[in-house]
């Protein structure tokens, strides 16, 4: 039994076919096999390579809707890639692709989280969809966090009343 209320595991032979997925050159590709790896998504049941792809892709999106003014601003002054921005490397890389990455792995467990928690409609079910109601918003902070790293912004937000 997983925390979703559901009974199952994604065969390691379907998750090592998916293959990477690049959104625009200028990004990094993202494995989904890695992803899932680091992301523990592996003992998340009903997540099929589809539903896993489908997730990214709107990480994808979401990330190049918050960053993607930045990303032309960065191309126009001659950098080719995320990576290529100037910026300190850990473990050899950009810290800037790690951040992408964070943002990315952060924003697809939460899309498939929130998506899949809906599938037990039973009391036990219930109980698991609330259990999961702060690592949402856990998943969204991380996000915000990474996005906001790699716009190189504060990651809190005042406002004066």
């Amino acid at each position: 039994m997983t925390g979703f209320g559901c009974v199952g595991s994604v065969v390691p032979d379907a998750v090592d076919t998916v293959e990477a997925i690049i959104d625009d050159p200028w990004y990094p590709a993202i494995d989904p096999a890695q992803l899932r790896r680091e992301h523990r998504l592996g003992d998340v049941a009903k997540v099929t390579p589809e539903r896993l792809r489908a997730a990214i892709l709107e990480a994808l999106i979401s990330i190049d809707n918050q960053i993607g003014v930045w990303a032309m601003r960065q191309t126009a002054a001659g950098y080719e890639s995320l990576a290529d921005v100037p910026a300190r490397k850990f473990d050899g890389e950009s810290r800037l692709v790690i951040s992408f990455r964070r943002a990315i792995g952060a924003l697809t467990k939460l899309e498939l989280i929130e998506r899949l928690r809906d599938l037990d409609t039973t009391s036990a079910g219930d109980r698991d969809a609330t259990a999961l109601d702060p690592s949402i918003g856990e998943l969204r902070r991380d996000a915000v966090h990474a996005i906001r790293d790699i716009l190189g912004t504060t990651r809190t937000t005042v406002e004066l009343i």
